[in-house]
């Protein structure tokens, strides 16, 4: 799935696009390095190896797995952060599956990143289902045409936080 290129036959595998933070990770117990007049983002992704798995988030896995999709990680966690993010995977029993992650130098709002990772994707697969819990990322992916994703699905377990939302969409990105 490298070369952008259509698999035998033209038919495009269907997976599924699964958020980590919010979706999967808990990251409440790390939210104070985000909170004051500036962000600590080397410290809050730092304290990701902690986080409980969301009961939520891991019932969806179970679901478009037992439904015969492959797995993606779409995440704006930089790309510092991907060998850490396979062992909290692993330590978690979460599939093995590759993660699109945020360039380390990209500060675009999350949006921005997780649209132009899709795009990539759409290319060499059918998104069947895009799992996020940010209602900005959720409301661009499903005002797109044509639609990048054919169903997306708004986590709301995990309560969103303004320090987060100002991170990942406005002067204060990692």
């Amino acid at each position: 799935m490298t070369d952008g290129a259509a698999p035998e036959g033209d038919r495009l595998p269907d997976v599924a696009v699964l958020d980590l933070d919010g979706v999967l990770a808990d990251t409440r117990h790390r939210l104070h390095h985000l909170a004051g007049g500036r962000a600590r983002w080397a410290a809050f992704f730092a304290a990701a190896t902690d986080d409980p798995v969301h009961a939520e988030g891991r019932a969806v896995v179970e679901e478009v797995l037992g439904r015969g999709l492959a797995v993606f990680y779409l995440s704006g966690r930089p790309e510092r952060t991907a060998a850490a993010t396979r062992a909290w995977l692993r330590r978690h029993d979460l599939p093995d599956a590759p993660l699109l992650l945020r360039a380390d130098d990209d500060r675009r709002p999350a949006t921005a990143v997780k649209i132009s990772h899709l795009r990539r994707l759409a290319r060499q697969a059918r998104v069947v289902v895009l799992v996020d819990d940010d209602p900005a990322v959720v409301a661009a992916v499903r005002a797109l045409r044509p639609p990048l994703a054919a169903s997306v699905l708004h986590a709301t377990w995990q309560p969103r936080d303004d320090a987060t939302d100002r991170g990942q969409h406005g002067s204060g990105r990692m």
